[in-house]
C-alpha cells in the first residue's frame, strides 16, 4: 500500500521532491519538499484509490468505528469519502469553536461514547492533529486512532504521539517516497541524503 499510494502522490504532483531548487514553506522555511494533498480531491481515480487505502486500513486497524472524523479543512473531504464508503456517521473538528451559535467545535455526528477514528492528510509535526484528538477526548470521544495519508516522519512527532497515548498510521510515508523516485530515477541518492538530513534538522 505504501508504495502505490506514494506512487498517486507522485503522479498528481502532491508530493514533490525538488532538493535543489527547495520551496519556501509559510513559515520561510526552505524546504526540497512540497506537499499538497488537496489535489487529491480534484483526480477522480485518485481520491477512490486514497480512499480505498483508507478504508483498508482502519479495517485493519480499528474494525469497530462507530464515526469517522475529519480534521479541519483537509480531513473533511476525505473523511466523507470514507464514511460512505464505511457506511458511518461522519463529523469533523473545528480549529478553534465558534464564536456563536451553540458554540461548536465539533460539527456532524456525536461523538460522546462512540469508538471514533481521526482522518489527517498530512502529519508533519503533529500539532494540530493532537488538538483536534484532544478536542474528540473533551467531548467524551472513545478515541481509537488517527490515520493519515502521508507523514514526513518527523522523530519529534512521533514522541508528541506517544506523550498524548495516541497511535498514529499513515497511507504512505517520505522513506517510501524516496524510495520510489530513486527508482524512477527522480531524485539521486545524493539528493535523498538532502532530504532527510533536512528532516533530521527538523527535530532539532
Amino acid at each position: 500500500m505504501k508504495q502505490r499510494v506514494a506512487e498517486i502522490l507522485l503522479n498528481i504532483n502532491a508530493v514533490e521532491l525538488s532538493p535543489d531548487a527547495p520551496f519556501t514553506w509559510a513559515s520561510g522555511i526552505q524546504s526540497p519538499i512540497y506537499c499538497d494533498n488537496r489535489k487529491i480531491i480534484g483526480d477522480v481515480e485518485a481520491r477512490n484509490e486514497i480512499a480505498d487505502a483508507f478504508v483498508e486500513q482502519i479495517k485493519a486497524q480499528a474494525p469497530d468505528a462507530e464515526v469517522i472524523a475529519g480534521t479541519s479543512t483537509a480531513g473533511i473531504p476525505h473523511a466523507a469519502y470514507i464514511s460512505e464508503k464505511l457506511g458511518l456517521p461522519m463529523c469533523y473538528v473545528r480549529g478553534s469553536r465558534k464564536k456563536h451559535g451553540k458554540g461548536n467545535q465539533i460539527e456532524g455526528a456525536g461523538v460522546a461514547g462512540r469508538k471514533v477514528v481521526l482522518v489527517e492528510d498530512l502529519i508533519s509535526t503533529g500539532g494540530s492533529c493532537l488538538e483536534a484528538a484532544e478536542a474528540l477526548k473533551e467531548n467524551e470521544a472513545d478515541l481509537m486512532t488517527v490515520i493519515a495519508i502521508f507523514t514526513y516522519g518527523i522523530p519529534s512527532a512521533v514522541k508528541a504521539f506517544e506523550q498524548a497515548d495516541l497511535t498514529f498510521h499513515t497511507l504512505s510515508d517520505l522513506d517510501t517516497l524516496i524510495d520510489v523516485s530513486i527508482r524512477r530515477g527522480a531524485i539521486t541518492h545524493e539528493q535523498k541524503d538532502t532530504v532527510l538530513e533536512f528532516r533530521e534538522g527538523l527535530s532539532k
